[in-house]
């Protein structure tokens, strides 16, 4: 018997740690294969279905492997979850002294000096920010960590936080006054200490994306990479080896050099004036932008002589506060920073419209009063395996979604790994058979009919009926949520709860403590999202999730795939599709007594012939197109 099979049988420490614990052969099957990846420095792809006990069987090897390990998670929340409580657990339970630490991106962490330069410059865009601030200030005496998120009071989205944290862009390093008690700087310190660090994916690309412009280390070199949520990774490292400039950066620049004119350069008004002028070049190229709301390719706008005129302003007057900081930078580190930043900005507007035809995907976004201009490589797969490369170490993938009709290829060429990986299935434990039940609802109208909402309402209306409320309705675009809130809100007897109306958190408490509600929701709640019990027993599905051909990324990615002679349905948007699917499934069984019906409304799953890769891709359940069998099954349940 392995050393993992002992702690994860009926006499490991696990058993003896956790009240309730029950030894399943899936979790010792995937804790052997990791064990055995990080033993031999092997990359691993494991996909572990719901209800493995995934966590554990990867931390526990981790742990006992002897080898210095950076756990990497899709959220914070599983980040803060794994070091809070998932791995003090474990390291008690196996009496193992392993340093552990914990490491967020710099915005998750406390900066006293722009904390004390926010209280100097005075000016609140916002009603009760200087309240916020002043409950930082008090909170900032008391915080031994720093992280942002101990400070209940202050909302984490709350604008003020953008004052009192700092960004690569905006942090003086050493020759900040502030260096000694820097939050940050003590984590980081933390963690290159540390023999397991657990990060997230936004921070371990962002730290590849570094270290790739030459910069230093931000997190320690590892034996072995552990990644969570690992279905998540293609997309975030098209983020972070991507580039965008928004008007966010710009209010941050406006912002920080009119600070440091009141500091270091009251003696140059014509700084206050380059400021006035960037202020009003950042807006007027938001106005000829359009509307709020758009997330468009840049052609659409390029040729427009208004547009390309108030880029041209934006990247001359950026220029020129550029050049006018560089004769004051050596007053100190404030404007020299300021003035880098400048130079940098006006660099990025010149190579978005010089981006190389073909590499990347040129694109926008507008809201009510900002803009984000980004460049999205079309293939990140030759980029990460090259920086694979350059980290000898073993690589764990895992998740409970990373195959498509059993196979692994769709994952593995996104993220370019290579045929060397070792792949790994483990089924859930849990008893879809005689548990679950999916519901393909006849005669429905196609979803691109006219028709087709209101035929999936009925039919949705008929399973929320017969179980009693107790359900996720989950959504493929907002305009049918809010349809949907306002049908359900009227036909319904039970309480309706709609993504937007309050927080996630909020939301799943309000939904848990009803017993019978019915929740709306869209992208966010397909996955990630874990309500145990009978207060949650049929999640319903409107479409299947093709992602939008409209989007400007999905759009472009399918035309170079084109240009490669592939086939961007079957290669790109099936089997993505059928991940997102899986992920929505997920929600359902959620522990070993749950039980519920899984509708999907959309008539493709049965009536195409690539139908049958989303009806492979689910857990084994019971299907029926009868209203009544469902019926039947919450009366049996």
């Amino acid at each position: 018997m392995s050393e993992t099979d002992h702690h994860l049988g009926p006499d490991g420490a696990l058993a003896g740690a956790l009240p309730g614990f029950q030894p399943r052969a899936e979790q010792q099957a995937l804790a052997r294969g990791v064990a055995q990846a990080l033993d031999a420095g092997e990359t691993l792809i494991a996909e572990a279905g719901t209800g493995t006990g995934k966590t554990f069987a990867y931390l526990l090897p981790a742990l006992l492997s002897g080898k210095r390990v950076i756990v990497s998670t899709g959220t914070k929340t599983l980040q803060d979850q794994l070091y809070q409580k998932d791995l003090p657990l474990l390291r008690n339970a196996l009496d193992l002294p392993v340093r552990t630490a914990l490491l967020k991106g710099r915005t998750n962490y406390l900066c006293l000096h722009r904390m004390d330069m926010a209280e100097v410059d005075a000016r609140f865009d916002r009603p009760g920010a200087a309240g916020q601030l002043q409950a930082i200030r008090q909170w900032s005496t008391l915080t031994r960590s720093g992280d942002t998120s101990e400070l209940a009071d202050v909302p984490n989205d709350a604008p003020i936080w953008g004052r009192a944290t700092s960004t690569a862009d905006n942090c003086l390093g050493q020759d900040c006054p502030r260096f000694d008690d820097c939050f940050l700087m003590a984590a980081r310190r933390r963690a290159q200490e540390a023999e397991l660090l657990v990060v997230n994916h936004h921070l371990l690309l962002a730290d590849m994306a570094l270290k790739e412009g030459g910069f230093g280390e931000v997190l320690p070199t590892a034996d072995a990479y552990v990644l969570d949520e690992a279905h998540q990774l293609p997309d975030v490292a098209a983020q972070f080896f991507g580039l965008s400039i928004s008007s966010r950066q710009f209010e941050e620049l406006i912002r920080d050099t009119h600070a440091q004119y009141l500091r270091e350069a009251g003696d140059q008004p014509a700084l206050l004036d380059e400021l006035d002028r960037l202020r009003k070049a950042m807006q007027d190229f938001r106005l000829v932008l359009g509307g709020a709301g758009q997330r468009a390719a840049w052609s659409t706008l390029a040729a427009d002589p208004q547009v390309v005129d108030a880029m041209a302003c934006l990247r001359t007057v950026t220029e020129g506060l550029a050049a006018l900081l560089e004769t004051l930078a050596e007053r100190g580190r404030g404007l020299e920073n300021c003035h880098r930043r400048a130079g940098d900005m006006a660099t990025l507007l010149q190579r978005f419209n010089d981006a190389e035809a073909g590499a990347f995907v040129q694109w926008y976004e507008t809201y009510a009063q900002a803009f984000i201009l980004r460049l999205t490589p079309l293939d990140v797969g030759e980029q990460f395996q090259a920086r694979m490369n350059r980290h000898p170490a073993a690589w764990v993938f895992t998740s409970a979604t990373l195959s498509v009709n059993a196979r692994f290829d769709h994952f593995s060429a996104r993220l370019g790994i290579g045929e060397e990986a070792r792949t790994l299935r483990v089924d859930s434990p849990f008893d879809y058979a005689n548990n679950a039940l999916l519901y393909a609802p006849s005669g429905m109208p196609e979803p691109s009919s006219p028709a087709y909402l209101e035929a999936f309402l009925k039919r949705a209306e008929d399973v929320i009926r017969a179980s009693g409320g107790r359900a996720f309705v989950l959504f493929t675009s907002h305009r049918a949520l809010h349809e949907a809130a306002e049908v359900f809100r009227e036909d319904l007897g039970y309480p309706v709860f709609v993504q937007g109306d309050a927080s996630q958190n909020l939301l799943l408490e309000r939904f848990r403590e009803a017993g019978n509600g019915v929740l709306l929701g869209t992208n966010s709640f397909w996955e990630g999202v874990d309500v145990k019990g009978p207060a949650l027993s049929a999640v319903i599905i409107d479409r299947l999730p093709f992602a939008s051909p409209s989007d400007p990324v999905i759009q472009a990615r399918i035309d170079f795939l084109r240009r490669q002679q592939g086939n961007p349905f079957r290669d790109y948007q099936l089997p993505q599709a059928v991940i997102a699917l899986r992920q929505g499934v997920g929600r359902l069984i959620r522990d070993q007594a749950d039980y519920g019906v899984l509708m999907i409304g959309d008539p493709r799953l049965t009536g195409r012939s690539y139908g049958k890769q989303f009806l492979n891709s689910l857990p084994p359940m019971s299907r029926t197109r009868d209203i009544e069998v469902v019926r039947a099954f919450f009366g049996h349940a």
